[in-house]
């Protein structure tokens, strides 16, 4: 790249909260979706028409957006780039602007903190806890709304995938470890009438759980809940499990906390039973914009949710398993879905 390319890139990097909070606002205010609309573009003073805003506002936000390669300029008509087009139409785009914009954007202000105290500094621009987890289901609604759709954007597509090659070992008892909101129990129980299923994850997350399970007459008999605080050197994962279900749950740790929660999965794991990790690993990403939100997703973890783990590669995974005791008998790479692989883990024979 030449010396004044560079620059200009350095420039981009420099004022990038500019060119966020222009597409945010430009998105919020209906302008996006209106050139969206309008193919052949439109002019400064017809858009400051249609959304009711001053020319002045529309100015600043559109030169900014043009100069981001957001919008192209066509005699005076602005219109979308494919940039522009993506950000207006893209699910994931969309998803991981409102992550940025609701969860992130505050919280990243302590990024330097976080890194030198090994602790979510940011976190306290949403709320008083320890780690995010602890106040998922009482954020509020609009933050609560933007984190639950982040989440499930990077998992709800491969359950389908994901049930084929657990349901192929027959399980009749699932241990869904992290459970979350309930979908995997859900989506597994009602993939199989006979399965039951334990979760087992915070009291705060238990109850959203709870209350998705129970509306759902057909099911609720088969899942039953088990508070767990997985960092608590005393807590135990009992016996019975014929198979143990992580979905984007392990990279809520650092790998020395993954390491002691699968040594207390194997303290009383059955010879035969099987560990199934579903993550998005970075190593593992078919396209470049998939790993580069992995990547940055990372930050999220270190400055707002635990100020200690990370989106992690297959590589360090497969080595934190081999160094708690497992193998990994198989990997699952579930490319229709973009995203996530799975790791079959085993006790060695």
């Amino acid at each position: 790249m030449k010396a004044l390319n560079s620059l200009y890139e350095a420039q981009k990097i420099a004022f990038s909260p500019f060119v966020f909070q222009t597409v945010y606002t430009m998105s919020s205010l209906g302008i996006m979706d209106e050139l969206y609309e309008e193919r052949d573009g439109l002019t400064i003073e017809e858009i400051a028409k249609r959304k009711n805003i001053s020319e002045y506002g529309v100015r600043v936000l559109v030169e900014m957006a043009k100069a981001a390669d957001v919008l192209e300029l066509i005699d005076d008509k602005y219109t979308l780039s494919k940039i522009g087009y993506f950000l207006t139409r893209d699910e994931m785009t969309k998803v991981n602007m409102m992550f940025t914009q609701d969860i992130c954007y505050k919280g990243l202000f302590h990024l330097k903190e976080s890194i030198l105290n090994g602790k979510p500094e940011g976190l306290k621009e949403i709320g008083p806890w320890k780690t995010i987890y602890e106040g998922l289901s009482i954020l509020p609604e609009q933050l609560k709304k933007s984190w639950f759709e982040f989440d499930h954007h990077y998992s709800d597509n491969s359950f389908g995938e994901a049930l084929k090659i657990i349901f192929s070992h027959h399980p009749k008892h699932i241990y869904d470890i992290g459970g979350n909101t309930g979908k995997w129990a859900i989506a597994s129980t009602q993939h199989d009438p006979d399965v039951r299923v334990s979760i087992f994850d915070l009291g705060v997350q238990l109850k959203v759980a709870k209350a998705n399970i129970e509306a759902i007459p057909e099911i609720r008999d088969r899942v039953d809940y088990n508070e767990r605080d997985m960092l608590d050197p005393n807590s135990e994962i009992p016996a019975g499990a014929d198979v143990y279900w992580m979905s984007q749950f392990l990279d809520c740790f650092s790998e020395k906390e993954i390491e002691a929660i699968l040594l207390k999965i194997k303290k009383n794991m059955k010879p035969d039973a099987t560990i199934f990790i579903m993550e998005t690993f970075i190593d593992d990403q078919r396209f470049p914009a998939a790993e580069f939100s992995l990547i940055a997703t990372s930050l999220y973890f270190t400055a707002l949710a635990n100020g200690n783990s990370k989106m992690y590669s297959s590589t360090a995974m497969k080595y934190i398993v081999e160094k708690a005791g497992f193998e990994t008998v198989q990997e699952h790479r579930l490319h229709m879905d973009r995203f996530h692989t799975i790791l079959e883990v085993k006790l060695p024979k």
